[in-house]
């Protein structure tokens, strides 16, 4: 790499020897230049990020939520950490009043709420291994991780214990004890009794320790806390197993690093709870704010009530998932368009001088002061009014949505990159630089980082433009696969934790994810296809929401299914005097044909081969959802799925081309 502003080099590059493929230099952030940051003073477990926390800002608000009375939520209530603090030894003591100990597993299945962090937090001061169940999922997996894990307790919403009660009896030779969020019914209560399997409601819960006392075991930073199951693509989830010292070197390293771009957070901040804390992104992310005594407030579960919480609540921070920030620029960009002309011309006028004088490197809230408070203040009112940071995870954020949401929102919009198994902050893109966009930024401050060359797909790790498996070490990884060493020792190697992600490092030391090493297949001319980087790549067209690019080794081109733009779609109708609902213009020849000409006018301006051009699309008005079992709970695609999904689609589509 040419400047290297962003990392340092602390290893060079090897040359292939022994089977193994060649590996690029490692580097690490520029930040830590002189060594890892240190873990912050006194904290070695997940008890100890909230038991000083309770000791420094006892009266601080710390988890906040809505009740709703006649269809009506009202404003947020508060505990204190002091409030948070007796609750959880109370839930903790009840929980050893039922036998269970240090190093047994308990469950939690619900949508994020005060409780689920309650339980958690019981869970750290004893101990526990605390279990996370899909809140998206069907019986299945959570069958499947309750006998897996052996969980011997768990922690239900109240509208979920029927999915649990379904798993009964399998789930009983571990599962002892059922927890309600809310009330337990009363034929539930009946039939889990005669499995030997005790029931409670929440408030029965909390009496059960009454006027008993026990000592909290000791705990060390390389106990487990948790076990975190990754849905996957394919196959059965996979336990990751992470252990206190990962998640405690991972706060320690997002405080360090938040500290070397002045956004260092306070206790006066505020962040909205609605990612699953079944997954890493939002647990890490509640650390954090617990770390600094700041406030977590939770949504009401519904995502159509998503922009009411976040108004409400007035949050300083968001963190989100591409699917979310697209709906919220869908929503911006429907708003524009059908305002009044003056209106339009003005917003037009304010983005275009923003926007310029952001690309000539002001920062965001020196680039346009006057049209922020003229133009886009409504924007930002509509996201509270105190929004300052926003963060973007689980998968690539299209560079035009992250454009304008940074012109905006004034806010600085920041892509981050991580796995369950890296305990999700691995990197995370700078502010105020606009060459950020559409990449990851820099690795964090606790972790080397090196490209693996991938061969069969064309990457080489020590070419002028390095390209390969992102490969990570460091503090902030996994333990292993529970009770899988065979899938641990497939990507740990020499201590290298391989992601199975393609990255390709920008010249100044951003990372920017392009490909995925298994999305590989070969066509009957023997060509190699990398299907994520094309999805990426066609991606750019804004005439299209989503797109599964398909191809196998029996034929020698790639077909398509499309989620159109409605909006796209439409006017390209309206232009041809094409009458008909969005359904039906979906099927017309002319609006598919409409379609591989965009596509193939983003092949042309990327210079893509012959081969990687779409010779034939389908277009679903259907958006691909996790009902449909086509995505996973991070909006990742399910490419078996999908294809068995699509099966009988497919195999038109290249009849149909074949005949041609």
């Amino acid at each position: 790499m040419a400047e290297k502003k962003y990392v340092v080099e602390v290893e060079g590059g090897k040359e292939a020897k022994h089977g193994r493929p060649s590996v690029g230099p490692v580097y690490r952030s520029v930040n830590a230049k002189d060594g890892f940051p240190p873990l912050l003073p006194g904290m070695e477990t997940c008890w100890d990020i909230f038991r000083m926390s309770v000791e420094k800002f006892p009266e601080n608000q710390m988890l906040g939520y809505r009740e709703t009375e006649n269809g009506k939520a009202g404003n947020y209530n508060w505990l204190t950490y002091k409030e948070v603090y007796d609750i959880v030894m109370k839930v903790g003591a009840s929980i050893r009043s039922c036998g269970v100990n240090k190093g047994e597993k308990c469950g939690i299945y619900s949508t994020n709420c005060p409780k689920w962090m309650i339980s958690m937090q019981a869970c750290n001061a004893h101990g526990l291994y605390c279990v996370p169940l899909y809140d998206s999922l069907g019986s299945g997996a959570v069958e499947f991780i309750l006998c897996h894990a052996e969980v011997s307790i768990a922690f239900v919403e109240e509208k979920k214990m029927p999915e649990v009660i379904k798993t009964l009896p399998n789930t009983t030779k571990y599962l002892k004890t059922l927890v309600s969020f809310g009330k337990v019914q009363t034929d539930h209560k009946e039939d889990a009794k005669r499995l030997g399997l005790a029931v409670y409601s929440w408030d029965e819960f909390l009496q059960l320790g009454n006027n008993q006392h026990f000592d909290l075991p000791e705990k060390k930073k390389s106990d487990i806390c948790t076990i975190m199951y990754t849905s996957g693509t394919t196959s059965e989830p996979k336990g990751v197993l992470i252990s206190n010292e990962t998640v405690v070197t991972v706060v320690s390293g997002i405080n360090f690093s938040l500290k070397s771009i002045n956004e260092e957070l306070s206790p006066d901040d505020v962040y909205l709870s609605y990612l699953p804390l079944a997954h890493i992104f939002d647990r890490v992310v509640e650390e954090l704010f617990i770390s600094i005594g700041a406030s977590i407030g939770y949504w009401r579960g519904d995502v159509k009530l998503l922009a009411e919480d976040i108004k409400d609540l007035k949050p300083t921070l968001l963190c989100s998932v591409p699917r979310v920030l697209e709906r919220i620029y869908s929503g911006l960009m429907e708003k524009i368009s059908s305002s009044g002309a003056l209106k339009r011309t003005l917003f037009n006028v304010a983005y275009s001088y923003k926007l310029g004088n952001l690309n000539k490197g002001y920062k965001h809230e020196e680039a346009s002061p006057l049209f922020d408070k003229i133009v886009f203040s409504k924007i930002k009112e509509g996201l509270g009014g105190k929004l300052r940071l926003i963060l973007s995870g689980g998968a690539p954020l299209a560079p035009s949505v992250e454009t304008f949401l940074r012109v905006v929102t004034c806010a600085h919009v920041l892509q981050g990159y991580g796995l369950t198994e890296s305990c999700a902050a691995s990197f995370i893109a700078q502010p105020h630089d606009m060459a950020m966009i559409g990449t990851v930024g820099p690795p964090v401050p606790n972790v080397d980082v090196c490209l693996e060359s991938v061969p069969v797909m064309g990457y080489d790790a020590l070419s002028s433009t390095p390209r390969g498996e992102v490969c990570i070490r460091g503090n902030t990884l996994f333990t292993g696969y529970y009770k899988r060493e065979d899938l641990t020792d497939e990507v740990m190697i020499d201590s290298w934790f391989h992601t199975g992600d393609i990255g390709e490092w920008q010249s100044d030391g951003r990372m920017k994810i392009i490909d995925r090493k298994k999305n590989i297949f070969k066509l009957s001319q023997g060509e190699y296809v990398s299907v994520e980087n094309l999805e990426n790549t066609y991606s750019l067209a804004s005439e299209i929401d989503s797109i599964w690019v398909y191809g196998n080794s029996f034929q020698s081109f790639l077909v398509a299914v499309i989620n159109p733009n409605r909006k796209a779609l439409e006017s390209w109708a309206e232009e041809q005097g094409i009458a008909g609902d969005f359904s039906s213009l979906c099927q017309n020849p002319g609006a598919k044909a409409y379609f591989i000409e965009k596509l193939n006018q983003i092949a042309k301006e990327n210079k893509l081969k012959g081969f990687e051009l779409i010779k034939a699309v389908h277009l679903d008005p259907v958006p691909f959802d996790m009902e449909r079992d086509l995505l996973t709970p991070t909006f990742k695609k399910k490419r078996p799925q999908l294809l068995q999904y699509y099966k009988d689609v497919v195999d038109t589509l290249y009849k149909e081309r074949n005949k041609k």
